[in-house]
């Protein structure tokens, strides 16, 4: 690739850096959950062409995510996202596998091979982020408002009828209290929808691999439903809000750096 397009992408050694913390990331997985990956590969039948049974909707997410995450990296910033992101995944796997609102094939709650992909994720939606925000400058303040009411007022409503079986399960509770507290309290409502229709894109390709190739199966069944994909954006959403306070935390002084990672119009 040439250096213009280098520049252009926003490519630095940081990004390499991460597109092979990516890679040893997979390797590791691989080695340490041989059992699965050895499963997962016995499946491929010699008889059929090899072509027909790759899974390219696999490799087609693992290519996206991989040049996504490479964009503007920045290890000062990406670092805590990445850890609050692993931290968030763990929590809503847990929630969910304990609560018996989905399960994976291996039946673990949650399976810690899993985990990884989520800061992955949420680097990737970021990033996704920053091309989809050129979009709202179409619209008003005022409009603006009024769809994102009406897009997580309807959200929730449909992720608390979703939510009914495992209501009985503190995560639950905490999981429904959480996503209220995140629409009401939020002030960059525009900033906020995006991130949240950034995460649902990239849901559906994810969430449409993993119900299709039957890893995990919700309890309302569907390949996907179309809740999971929205639930992307919101997990997008909150692992963000959670980031902020972070840098609220560390004082004034790094107010600069959480700007520099929200989707706001001055960073375009």
């Amino acid at each position: 690739m040439s250096k213009q397009n280098k520049k252009h992408f926003g490519w630095s050694k940081t990004s390499y850096m991460f597109l092979s913390g990516f890679l040893l990331m997979l390797f590791i997985v691989g080695y340490v959950w041989w059992p699965l990956l050895d499963e997962y590969l016995h499946q491929f039948d010699p008889d059929i062409p090899a072509w027909q049974q790759i899974d390219w909707l696999l490799i087609g997410i693992f290519l996206v995510m991989s040049i996504l995450i490479m964009i503007n990296a920045n290890l000062k910033k990406d670092l805590p996202y990445a850890i609050i992101a692993l931290a968030g995944g763990y929590i809503i796997e847990a929630w969910g596998t304990l609560s018996g609102l989905w399960h994976y094939y291996t039946f673990e709650t949650p399976p810690l091979w899993i985990i990884p992909a989520w800061p992955i994720a949420a680097l990737s939606v970021n990033r996704l982020a920053f091309f989809v925000n050129h979009f709202k400058k179409e619209f008003s303040k005022k409009w603006l408002e009024t769809i994102y009411w009406i897009v997580y007022g309807a959200f929730f409503l449909f992720l608390l009828k979703f939510s009914m079986k495992g209501i009985a399960h503190p995560l639950t509770w905490f999981a429904l209290a959480f996503c209220a507290f995140i629409v009401t309290s939020e002030k960059n409502k525009s900033s906020s929808l995006v991130l949240f229709f950034s995460g649902s894109f990239l849901g559906y390709f994810l969430e449409r691999w993993g119900t299709t190739r039957l890893c995990w199966i919700y309890h309302i069944g569907g390949l996907p439903p179309i809740i999971t994909v929205f639930s992307h954006g919101m997990a997008s959403v909150a692992i963000w809000r959670v980031y902020q306070v972070y840098i609220q935390l560390l004082g004034r002084s790094h107010h600069r750096l959480a700007r520099s990672l929200l989707p706001s119009d001055e960073n375009y």
